[in-house]
């Protein structure tokens, strides 16, 4: 009984995960094309990048800390984490943008779609074990040490 429960909460975790990761990917392939349209001329599409993940990573560590993990944790200690979980990932990112631009000639908001599908596909993980866990940093070693 306990097992079938866990198994449900999990399900729904997940679905509210894809749910937000939608809309997280929506809004973040959204705040990159408004501020291409209205700044390209003037500024790099790699500095647009930064202003656009900025806000996307917050609303992503909002959506996610609300609706799916639902985290009683402190909201500055698991945003800090947040942000460094995602560091990596977003200098990953940047590499990639820079790769699918420079020398496959994409669109930049088109190689900004791919970077988020790249990205979605690592977050899942990152968030369940490194960010939402209501624990210390002994946990996130404990978990860390245990993959």
């Amino acid at each position: 009984m306990e097992k079938d429960r866990n198994h449900n909460e999990e399900f729904y975790r997940v679905a509210r995960y894809l749910i937000v990761g939608g809309w997280n990917t929506l809004f973040g392939i959204g705040v990159y094309a408004l501020l291409y349209a209205l700044l390209h001329d003037r500024v790099h599409y790699l500095i647009l990048m930064i202003p656009a993940n900025i806000l996307a990573v917050t609303n992503a560590y909002f959506c996610y800390k609300i609706f799916v993990f639902k985290s009683r944790g402190n909201y500055v200690r698991e945003y800090l984490r947040y942000y460094a979980v995602y560091g990596g990932m977003i200098v990953f990112v940047f590499v990639l943008m820079y790769v699918l631009v420079s020398i496959f000639n994409l669109h930049p908001v088109l190689a900004q779609c791919v970077c988020s599908v790249v990205s979605i596909c690592c977050s899942y993980i990152s968030n369940k074990k490194l960010i939402f866990t209501g624990g210390s940093a002994f946990h996130i070693q404990k978990i860390v040490n245990d993959e």
